[in-house]
């Protein structure tokens, strides 16, 4: 889960010198994100099908190995055009990741322990953050960023092996029935990651360039506020996938998360007057909006259809990475005319429609019902 989107929160943590040394722009900064998300939403459904029909650990070993390419070409790039071309090739390892891990742990884990099991893969993902926005950050300040991704690279080819030969062997492959479209608490969960994902995907991508640039802080200090996000958000992950993991109290709690996203926002809003808020607003943003993300694939889990917790799973997953692709662009364009109090309170908006998503479906299911 780390590698699979070890590019985006590279380019996030390093961005201050990806802008400088390919003269690209704010705007253009989002754009990486945008090809990136908006190639793993593309193909995640088709990722979901896949890990349904040949077995998680083929999967997990393709992933590590293509993030392994994607992020040796982002070290080479000369410019924008190879940059954006090498973070597109990197959507297939986040289009595979959630679906692959997903059904590992339906498939080894028992039904108690899904829900703490899921928070500690899903927090992962900001071990991955954490790694970008200090020890890859500050091998940066030594061995330059191009050194950094490619240690990253490196790295995901170690995993790769690993994984070959220590995960169980997956069952014969077999047929899947297909959906391309989600249904009921699936669309629910699918259209609240699509808005998470967009104030997510903002705060991951230009948290350290507001650093830099309005804060008045050195772009490693600046990459460390992503690092505290990560960590932040590996706790939230732990703790409320845990809660999740109880029927009972998971129909309100994405909803009550959200609530405390849009708080996040507002602190980074403000920030501007007061700098220390930036800090506070970042360990917000982890165990809130950072953690939401992990709670809905909980549900994912407790809701799946037989056989089809691959796809369900790329369904939901698919709305999060649409989310991430159109959230950065939006705050690109606020970000390059130097209106990052307005972006913030644009993050504070997309957060506050997820609550209303997470809301209604609450009030619809009533009943902590697990389907099967």
């Amino acid at each position: 889960m780390a590698f699979s989107m070890m590019q985006l929160f590279l380019l996030g943590a390093l961005g201050p010198r990806f802008v400088d040394d390919l003269d690209v722009s704010p705007t253009v900064l989002g754009l990486t994100t945008t090809v990136g998300f908006g190639a793993a939403a593309v193909l995640s459904p088709a990722g979901g099908r896949v890990v349904d029909r040949l077995g998680p650990r083929r999967c997990l070993v393709a992933l590590l190995l293509v993030s392994a390419v994607a992020l040796a070409l982002i070290g080479a790039a000369p410019g924008a055009g190879f940059l954006l071309a090498a973070v597109a090739l990197g959507g297939l390892p986040q289009a595979l990741a959630n679906p692959a891990t997903n059904k590992t742990i339906l498939a080894a884990v028992p039904a108690e322990r899904r829900g703490s099991v899921t928070g500690m893969k899903q927090s992962g993902v900001q071990l991955g953050a954490f790694a970008a926005g200090l020890p890859l950050a500050a091998l940066a300040g030594a061995v330059g960023w191009r050194g950094a991704v490619w240690t990253a690279a490196g790295t995901a080819v170690v995993a790769a092996v690993w994984a070959a030969r220590a995960l169980p062997a997956d069952p014969p492959p077999k047929y899947a029935p297909v959906s391309w479209i989600p249904r009921g608490t699936i669309a629910w969960l699918a259209a609240y990651s699509l808005l998470l994902g967009c104030g997510i995907a903002s705060v991951n991508t230009y948290l350290a360039l507001y650093g830099v640039r309005r804060l008045d802080l050195g772009p490693t200090t600046a990459a460390a506020l992503v690092a505290v996000l990560g960590v932040a958000g590996i706790a939230g992950r732990l703790g409320w996938s845990k809660v999740a993991g109880q029927p009972g109290r998971a129909l309100w709690l994405p909803g009550a998360l959200a609530a405390g996203a849009v708080g996040a926002a507002l602190l980074l809003a403000a920030s501007a007057y007061a700098h220390p808020l930036a800090w506070v607003a970042a360990v917000a943003v982890g165990v809130f909006a950072v953690a939401a993300n992990a709670v809905s694939m909980v549900l994912v889990m407790q809701r799946a259809a037989a056989g089809r917790a691959g796809q369900d799973s790329a369904l939901v997953s698919a709305g999060f990475f649409a989310g991430f692709a159109l959230g950065p662009p939006l705050f690109g364009l606020l970000a390059a005319a130097g209106h990052y109090g307005a972006g913030w309170l644009l993050v504070a908006g997309e957060f506050l429609g997820a609550g209303v998503v997470a809301l209604v479906w609450a009030v619809r299911e009533r009943r902590p019902v697990v389907r099967r």
